[in-house]
Parts: C-alpha cells; structure tokens; sequence
C-alpha cells in the first residue's frame, strides 16, 4: 500500500511515517500543502493521511480537488478541532475518514488499512494461493503450514502478487506500492526482492518472471 503523509508537525509527521512503514506500507512524509499538491499530482496514493490546517495550500482545498479529480486515493483528515460540527464540515468535502488529535497510533493504523482496503477490489483479509497463506491483519505468511519469516519488504512485494490474483504485476508497480519516492527506479531492489522471496517461498516454485512484463504468483 501506498501512503502520503501531509502533515506540518514534523516530529508528528515523521513518527506517523515510520510507524506506518513497520505495517509495510510504502510512505511519503511532506509537511506543507504545496508539497502535498506536488506529490498527488506524480504518485497514485492508496490513501492520503492529510492535516486539516496544512500551510501554504490549505488541507481541505486538497481534499476538495482530489474529489473533484475523482481520484482513488482515500482521504483521512486530522486535525486539531474535534466537535462534531467540524467533523461534519471535513466529510462534507469528500474525505473518507476524520480523526482527531490527539490520536491513538494503533487506531490511525487500522483506519488506514481499512481505507486502503476500499481502494483495491475487495478480497477476505487472508489471501490464499499455491498452498500460500497471507493474513493481513497479523501480517503473518505461512506456505504448506510453514511459517515464513518475510521482511518487511519481501511481505509488501507478496501481497501485491496475491492481490493481483495470478495476473501479471510489472516491477514498476510492485515499485509504486511497495516502495517510497527515494527509491532508485533504475535499480535493481525489485529483482532482489523477488529472488529473495522466491528463495523463502521454496519449493515447488510459485513466482513467474515474464521478460518485459512483470512478475506473476
């Protein structure tokens, strides 16, 4: 999953960032709403965790122009303000989900999943393929009733594959929702990370590479 993080506390900011990243989710930190408008306008987000009271451009002017793009990516407002006629005021623009400060972090977690979650098509929260169980919740993998020990890395990659369902998955995509904006797209991380899975996953072989397509589960 693919997240944005607009949000001008930076020590806030940065905490939300990193502890999104440790649910393997791929995330970008920006901390004005001009930076906010520039990322959206490059990247498809899954979902954009957006400060109300952004500076420069204003948090609901870019909850209000994603909408009216109508774009994918869901919408989960903060902000300081917390009776419910403003959270009514920030849903009347289009956001998905209102939370407000301060937060519980395991809370902002599970929204979000749940948001990225409406993005994609809908799937039961354990994924299963070629004797593969992925949990999403637990973010547990097991294949053949072995336990695999995946990185963060490796878990993302797979489950992009097994939500694609046995099509075919291009590694620009597993590098748009698996990996930040600072990764080289001209390196080889993609190919590295499948090899490694691959390894993990063992035998009989389960992850296909189709030259100049992709890779399949």
């Amino acid at each position: 999953m693919r997240v944005l993080v607009a949000e001008d506390e930076r020590d806030l900011a940065d905490l939300v960032g990193m502890g999104l990243r440790r649910h393997a989710m791929a995330v970008d930190v920006v901390y004005d709403g001009a930076a906010a408008a520039e990322r959206l306008a490059v990247h498809d987000y899954d979902v954009l965790v957006l400060d109300r009271d952004l500076p420069g451009v204003h948090g609901d002017e870019i909850c209000r122009d994603l909408v009216q793009a109508r774009s994918p990516t869901r919408i989960l407002m903060l902000t300081a303000a917390a009776s419910v006629s403003q959270r009514v005021a920030g849903l009347s623009l289009g956001a998905d989900d209102y939370l407000p400060k301060p937060f519980d972090y395991e809370e902002l977690v599970a929204r979000v999943q749940a948001l990225g979650r409406r993005v994609q098509a809908p799937l039961p929260p354990t994924l299963q393929r070629h004797g593969i169980v992925l949990d999403t919740n637990l973010m547990q993998v097991t294949r053949d009733g072995r336990h695999l020990r995946l990185s963060l890395k490796e878990y993302a990659v797979l489950e992009v594959l097994m939500r694609a369902n046995g099509g075919v998955v291009s590694a620009e995509t597993l590098l748009e929702k698996a990996w930040d904006e600072h990764t080289d797209p001209f390196t080889t991380v993609v190919r590295v990370i499948v090899s490694r899975l691959r390894a993990k996953l063992g035998d009989p072989p389960c992850i296909r590479t189709l030259p100049g397509a992709g890779y399949l589960l």
